[in-house]
């Protein structure tokens, strides 16, 4: 099944010609079952390639999924152009006065990491966010500065700041094989890392509602369950695309900043060549099973969903 996107999105002709299924919502409207409905608050600034990013995974299940992109209320984008944000996002108290359920909620990160949570300019409106997944979303998936919020106002996990970036791709263990989240995922996994901050594993391991499923000796915790929030808390990024690293790293190195070459990213680690993805397999796979986890487990009648 595809994933339903208004034609105009920039999405829609890019998924399209990759060969992701996509399907207008005129098309959807005619199909018997029900989509699930996933939500995608985006607080990163390239808005239009993280939606992207995210669209490209989700979609690639054999599910329909009805996509929606939300923003913070009163949070502007300068990096993306306003015409496009009034045309496919909507403000998150207006989501939230409608009343509408979600199947599944992404939120993404922030390159707001050097701040205290508290200091973000809309914490007070996340945490509101944070209050309605547990009525109003069946499953809510964190994502780097997103699950690192999540880990923090529900649990009190703190995030630490690095004495340098952690950024690369590192290899990382799977701690739970049985579960449904890594379900063929292999035992040793390489993943995009791009953070100025870290969770410890000591203090995830002093939370028993917590339960690390992916680690790296490297960089520690990066992917956590959280069964009693219906959560899940990734802090690195396999959704990125192949050369989002490489985009990073040139970026700051044209600026002058100070910035090292990503860690086992390019071939011989020589930014002159164009690095090789060897984590896609594992993005569509961890992305499908919470895809196929939400779609065992929810509600049909979406009206119950935040029952438990």
């Amino acid at each position: 099944m595809p994933i339903t996107l208004p034609n105009d999105l920039p999405a829609f002709d890019i998924l399209s010609n990759e060969g992701v299924m996509v399907m207008s919502p005129g098309r959807a409207a005619t199909q018997d079952i029900r989509p699930l409905r996933i939500g995608l608050l985006n607080l990163m600034p390239k808005k239009i390639q993280t939606e992207n990013q995210f669209a490209r995974l989700i979609g690639a299940t054999p599910l329909q999924i009805d996509f929606q992109l939300i923003r913070m209320s009163d949070h502007e984008s300068r990096n993306t152009a306003a015409d496009h944000m009034q045309s496919f996002y909507r403000r998150f108290c207006d989501v939230e006065a409608t009343g509408e359920k979600f199947d599944g909620l992404v939120i993404t990160g922030a390159p707001i990491e050097h701040l205290p949570f508290e200091e973000v300019t809309y914490w007070d409106e996340l945490t509101r966010v944070f209050a309605w997944t547990q009525t109003h979303v069946h499953s809510t998936f964190g994502v780097c500065w997103g699950g690192m919020a999540m880990a923090w106002h529900f649990h009190g996990l703190k995030k630490h700041m690095l004495d340098a970036k952690a950024f690369g791709c590192f290899r990382h263990r799977n701690l739970a094989p049985a579960s449904p989240f890594l379900r063929g995922f292999s035992d040793d996994v390489l993943v995009p890392v791009s953070r100025w901050t870290e969770v410890r594993q000591p203090e995830v391991d002093a939370l028993p509602a917590l339960k690390t499923l992916i680690a790296s000796d490297q960089t520690g915790p990066c992917l956590i369950e959280d069964p009693r929030h219906r959560a899940l808390y990734v802090f690195n990024h396999f959704e990125y695309d192949s050369t989002t690293l490489k985009d990073e790293y040139d970026r700051d190195a044209e600026a002058g900043k100070p910035i090292n070459v990503p860690v086992n990213y390019y071939p011989d680690d020589d930014p002159r060549e164009m690095p090789t993805n060897r984590w896609r397999s594992h993005a569509h796979l961890l992305y499908g099973n919470w895809i196929n986890e939400i779609y065992q487990t929810t509600w049909y009648d979406m009206a119950r969903i935040g029952e438990g």
